[in-house]
């Protein structure tokens, strides 16, 4: 897949990878897990949605399974992937929930969160 346009780097040191473009997921909606000073939310985790993490983050108040057309959003299913807050992927994780993540295409600040061992589900 295409690299970031940012020159950003992944948790692995290498280019940040496109973590999907259908659905097209990032905060700045460009296929990346890429952050800024406008990401509040931080969502650098390319993650490959599972039905419990999907219930668990509904359960938490961000129903990511709905589709919301206001915000030409698709509603997702077990198997896509997407860009998540590393402190919601981190408390899944903590949880036992937390869904299988592209380290290639996870923005390598998800480290201030997150181990690399965790990330991979080593721990």
């Amino acid at each position: 897949m295409a690299d970031s346009k940012s020159g950003a780097k992944n948790v692995l040191g290498g280019p940040l990878e496109t973590c999907s473009t259908d659905p097209l997921t990032g905060f700045y909606r460009n296929g990346c897990c890429d952050t800024g000073g406008q990401d509040v939310g931080i969502h650098t985790v390319c993650a490959e949605m599972t039905e419990e993490f999907l219930r668990f983050s509904r359960q938490r108040g961000n129903d990511l399974s709905t589709p919301n057309p206001m915000f030409q959003f698709p509603g997702l299913q077990p198997g896509d992937r997407w860009c998540v807050c590393a402190a919601r992927w981190k408390e899944a994780y903590d949880a036992g929930v937390a869904p299988p993540v592209v380290l290639e295409a996870t923005h390598v600040s998800t480290l201030e969160f997150a181990s690399l061992e965790e990330l991979r589900g080593e721990e």
